[in-house]
């Protein structure tokens, strides 16, 4: 499975979280399914551009470090470590292999002439285009990924209007662009010192680790057109074979029912859903329940983020955990027989194995797990007699919640810190007067020991979030 990475330009976004959340659950379904996988997610460091990819507009890697004035790798460290510690966070496991671009420049050389030698490329002033007519009408598959068509592409084409009488056609994009003198990032080509296409570094990594075709290819449903549909065409170009036999894509975070935009003031940053730190939301929530947040919908439909939706999140995912909790907690007498209760608890977890099959349908999955919520707590509470349920089956239960909470969903249970009633307040007492320490350390501009508690904290697992109410702290 390849899935499209970051693009290490700037902190990772919140629509990105949902994304490689998304990917994750995929993976470790997979992986309880059964399967070997090997999971490639690569790192964009040089490639992306302001704008078309042949348009001679900055890098905005480049165009990060002259406003940072900072080397370009300095800029790309300093968001890569940013972005595995947001992962780190939402618990997402790491893929097998994480390449980048920077790394793998031979093998897109490579790929250009490839493409160039069977005729569906062609060189201009150092810089080199894909003949998507040419290959269009020799393949017939350009645009099928996107539904898009040659003859629309005419038109999406006039805002860039440079370089544009280099192109055979307006729809031609570049595999391997010509420098500009002032472009910091370049590599000698036979063609000219200059810098591969954004487009071409996926076709080249993800067949270097897959080969030429392998099972999944995944992202963002914003990189459907043109990013997957040019992959798509470099592979038939250079190889006379598609790259992947499925392709997932995920759909977009709304906020409060319309599309994120600083410009409009209606974003928010992960950090700031984790402090509380923004207008749109009443508090800082936890990285599991935004995760939770995010297995609630479906991942090729859109997410709508508010504020209220969060809340009730937060108490969803508080009820999974205390309902787990109190299952594990559970004996069978060793008196039940099989019965209606029997039956039914083995059909909702047939039906949450369904659901996962389904296309990883978390939330179907999700809902059967509720409806076994239900019948644990009625179990509990004397509701539903043991009875009616084999000791078999609520071993089954007990396993089957351990293992779709925390290996298929990946959630970890942020409730268990203290244990009982009287030992959370005692956690939550001590944390307090914790953060007060650090809190007055830091306003005494001692770093020393503000560091010292900070550190002592991460090494026990709790994250500090500062925020505009004060700092808030949370397990995992």
């Amino acid at each position: 499975m390849y899935v499209c990475g970051p693009t290490v330009y700037s902190d990772v976004h919140i629509g990105n979280c949902r994304t490689f959340v998304s990917f994750d659950v995929i993976y470790r379904y997979l992986l309880h399914s059964g399967y070997k996988v090997r999971y490639v997610r690569n790192i964009t460091d040089v490639g992306h551009l302001e704008g078309d990819a042949d348009s001679n507009a900055e890098d905005k890697i480049a165009k990060k470090a002259r406003l940072e004035q900072l080397e370009p790798m300095e800029i790309v460290q300093k968001y890569m470590n940013g972005f595995h510690e947001m992962m780190d966070l939402f618990n997402t496991l790491k893929p097998s292999i994480e390449p980048r671009a920077t790394g793998h420049i031979p093998e897109q050389i490579e790929m250009v002439q490839e493409i160039i030698d069977n005729g569906f490329a062609y060189e201009k002033n150092g810089s080199v285009y894909f003949d998507t007519l040419k290959f269009a009408d020799a393949k017939g598959v350009y645009g099928k990924l996107s539904g898009r068509k040659i003859e629309d592409l005419m038109s999406e084409s006039r805002d860039n209007l440079k370089n544009q009488s280099e192109k055979n056609h307006p729809s031609d994009f570049a595999i391997w662009i010509k420098a500009a003198p002032e472009h910091i990032m370049r590599w000698s080509s036979p063609w000219s010192i200059g810098f591969p296409g954004w487009h071409l570094e996926c076709s080249v990594m993800s067949t270097k680790y897959l080969g030429k075709t392998f099972d999944i290819h995944g992202g963002g449903n914003d990189l459907k057109f043109p990013h997957h549909e040019n992959e798509v065409a470099q592979n038939w170009g250079s190889c006379d074979c598609a790259p992947a036999n499925y392709w997932l894509h995920t759909n977009m975070l709304l906020m409060n029912g319309k599309k994120m935009s600083k410009s409009d003031n209606n974003s928010i940053t992960p950090n700031q859903l984790l402090t509380g730190d923004s207008e749109h939301i009443s508090k800082g929530y936890s990285p599991m329940v935004l995760r939770f947040f995010m297995l609630q919908s479906y991942y090729r439909k859109t997410l709508d983020l508010t504020d209220k939706a969060l809340l009730a999140a937060e108490t969803g995912y508080k009820r999974l955990m205390e309902a787990n909790q109190h299952l594990q907690e559970m004996t069978h007498p060793g008196n039940g027989t099989a019965g209606n209760l029997d039956k039914e608890i083995n059909e909702l977890i047939e039906a949450a194995y369904a659901n996962m099959d389904d296309d990883f349908n978390t939330p179907r999955a999700l809902a059967s797990l509720f409806e076994l919520v239900s019948k644990s707590n009625s179990l509990k509470g004397g509701q539903l007699s043991f009875n009616d349920i084999t000791a078999e089956t609520l071993t089954r239960l007990q396993a089957t919640f351990k293992t779709f909470i925390f290996d298929i969903f990946g959630l970890k249970d942020e409730t268990q810190a203290g244990g009982s009633e009287d030992g959370k307040n005692i956690s939550n007492g001590l944390m307090e007067m914790i953060l007060d320490m650090r809190l007055q350390a830091r306003t005494n501009k001692d770093w020393g020991t503000s560091d010292k508690i900070r550190d002592g904290l991460k090494a026990l697992n709790i994250q500090v979030k500062d925020g505009k109410d004060g700092a808030t702290w949370s397990v995992g």
